[in-house]
């Protein structure tokens, strides 16, 4: 499935629009004491931990949004947008939203 945060993808006409399609993922405290525990993960000020936690949550996040854009009927998802939150006791909440729609190669 083409996932891309353009409004349009070269060479490809839309079709047709199925809605907006969004995907999230909470991410718990207790990753964050994880984290913590293990701080000899920073280098260069950068926990590698950390960050692959994070990726995870995205990929998570887009993944959950692909399928229910699949679900939709769409081939695409554009106009995509990433939204990292803060939320309560530390939780952080990836989200991920876009215009599920089905494409066709010009």
């Amino acid at each position: 499935m083409i996932t891309t945060t353009t409004p349009n993808v070269e060479g490809y006409e839309i079709k047709k629009y199925y809605g907006i399609v969004t995907g999230e993922t909470i991410i718990g405290a207790n990753v964050f004491r994880d984290f913590f525990a293990s701080i000899t993960d920073i280098v260069g000020g950068r926990s590698g931990t950390y960050e692959k936690v994070l990726r995870e949550a995205k990929s998570t996040s887009l993944m959950e949004m692909e399928m229910q854009a699949k679900a939709m009927g769409g081939n695409a998802v554009v106009g995509v947008d990433l939204d990292y939150e803060t939320i309560r006791d530390g939780m952080l909440m990836v989200t991920a939203s876009g215009t599920a729609v089905f494409l066709e190669q010009k």
